[in-house]
């Protein structure tokens, strides 16, 4: 490595080995003083020898290589603006081997007294979710980098898992909501196909004709649409179980295949619904207050598509398999909405117990 005078600036050049031995070399200009050049020339050294005297931020970019290829881009970004906003601001200049648990729970108290100019604070759930990307670094150090042990971990996380309370509409509410949908088409085939068919906002946006079966009366979801750095994403469908194919209503198909005949020399690859995730919600908005239904959310829909199934009768196992859910998820989620069988029980367990004193007394 080396450094030189770059006109009024400084520059390293920086020589490597990779990990197939073969030889490597970077540079980077634009430095302000030959120390600032040096001192990212030992960053560079430590980060390429994996010593973690080495700064937080710095760690980071390694993280971030070793991880970014491995999860979809949509969820490296969450995580990446995470890591960028709440947590390199404060850990970022530090070194990870002198960072202790103290100096996790005072980040945490830092969090944990925010409030923005509204004076609200930071949900519960939010600050579960930013202490579980720190935690998930030092975990990684740990794992692969020989840091001792992980200081998040030992500090305990902070927020909570609580949940947002399910909404979802009944099957006279929604029909009331559609009704005031009918004045714009588009928007209506989109909420019929959330309603009736349980399917992702993200899967259905990404829907193109080739996915559909009319003469089976099948849909096949096997993709997922997002919108990411101002551009058009298809991705694959939120986990492995989302890959399926469903049976849809005469009815439905009968609307899908009116809704494609309208649109103007569309291909069987394009995206039939070229709208926005937040167009649909305003939507929402418009169409809730039209028809004086309660405001929920556009996810909320696929809840009140399983909360449906369950009406009608259906088990967990059913409904998982439709909508793309493990049946254990369908069971913890929606456990409130199956009918109980405690009553069952315990009239067959009286019976039990009756049963065997009476056998007793003959």
């Amino acid at each position: 490595m080396a450094v030189y005078k770059d006109g009024n600036k400084w520059r390293v050049v920086f020589r490597y080995t990779d990990w197939q031995g073969e030889r490597r070399q970077t540079q980077k200009r634009g430095f302000a003083t030959k120390r600032e050049a040096q001192m990212w020339e030992c960053e560079e050294m430590l980060k390429k020898r994996s010593k973690l005297d080495m700064t937080f931020e710095s760690f980071f970019e390694i993280y971030e290589t070793d991880k970014k290829k491995r999860v979809k881009e949509n969820t490296w970004e969450s995580k990446g603006h995470v890591i960028r906003t709440k947590i390199l601001p404060y850990f970022g200049k530090r070194k990870m081997e002198e960072i202790e648990p103290k100096d996790i729970i005072a980040w945490q108290n830092h969090l944990l007294e925010y409030k923005d100019a509204s004076g609200k604070e930071y949900a519960p759930t939010y600050l579960k979710t930013i202490h579980a990307q720190l935690s998930a670094i030092f975990n990684h150090a740990v794992r692969y980098y020989n840091l001792p042990s992980n200081p998040a971990k030992k500090a305990g996380s902070m927020g909570s898992e609580k949940h947002k309370e399910m909404l979802f509409w009944t099957k006279e509410e929604y029909l009331q909501f559609a009704d005031a949908m009918m004045d714009k088409p588009q928007s209506y085939y989109a909420f019929e196909m959330l309603y009736w068919s349980g399917v992702r906002l993200g899967e259905l946006l990404a829907l193109c004709a080739d996915d559909f079966n009319f003469e089976k009366s099948t849909l096949t979801i096997n993709k997922s649409y997002q919108r990411l750095k101002g551009e058009d994403v298809i991705t694959s469908p939120k986990t492995p179980k989302s890959n399926r194919t469903i049976k849809l209503s005469k009815f439905l198909c009968d609307e899908m295949k009116d809704y494609i005949g309208m649109l103007y020399e569309v291909n069987s690859k394009d995206r039939l619904f070229q709208i926005s995730k937040s167009y649909l919600h305003h939507e929402m908005d418009r169409g809730a207050k039209a028809s004086g239904v309660k405001r929920i959310r556009v996810h909320d829909l696929r809840h009140s598509h399983v909360s449906l199934l369950i009406n009608i009768g259906f088990t967990a196992v059913d409904i998982a398999e439709r909508v793309g859910h493990e049946s254990i998820d369908i069971t913890y989620r929606y456990a409130h909405l199956f009918p109980t069988k405690q009553t069952e029980m315990a009239e067959k367990l009286e019976i039990e117990r009756m049963g065997k004193e009476d056998e007793t007394i003959g």
